[in-house]
């Protein structure tokens, strides 16, 4: 079975959560937050997370409208995921993330932690729901 390396991501304005998965691509696990700066910035941090996990795959939460359409933000999200791709050369693919926020909230409160004291955690949560979202339905189409 060949190792998969993939990281998961939720863009937002101020954060960018980020989660991994093990070498089966069985499981994704938050790793880190990202404060956003400066793309430069951004890029420099992704870069040691891609050489230290031998990244292969970048997996993007789009953030749909309830009605499913692609919105100004979803837009702004591509936008950032593309140059990220190219600046790290990795493929980018994305993924519904409707609601991942809101699971992630529901997660933090169910281990008695406050949501809004811990925001850097939510954003890691809900990009490692994004990305076994996308392990899952790999596996199913397999």
């Amino acid at each position: 079975m060949e190792k998969l390396s993939v990281l998961g991501l939720d863009v937002g304005k101020k954060r960018i959560g980020v989660a991994g998965c093990d070498g089966l691509g069985l499981i994704a696990t938050g790793l880190t937050t990202i404060a956003r700066s400066s793309f430069v910035r951004d890029v420099e941090q992704f870069k040691a997370l891609v050489e230290e996990r031998q990244v292969q795959l970048l997996v993007v939460g789009l953030p749909y409208s309830m009605s499913g359409e692609i919105g100004f933000q979803a837009r702004q999200v591509q936008k950032y995921a593309k140059r990220l791709g190219v600046a790290l050369s990795l493929p980018v693919e994305y993924m519904d993330e409707r609601l991942t926020s809101v699971a992630a909230e529901e997660q933090m409160k169910a281990q008695n932690l406050s949501p809004s004291r811990h925001k850097a955690i939510i954003d890691r949560k809900a990009a490692a729901i994004i990305l076994q979202q996308w392990l899952d339905r790999r596996r199913a189409m397999k």
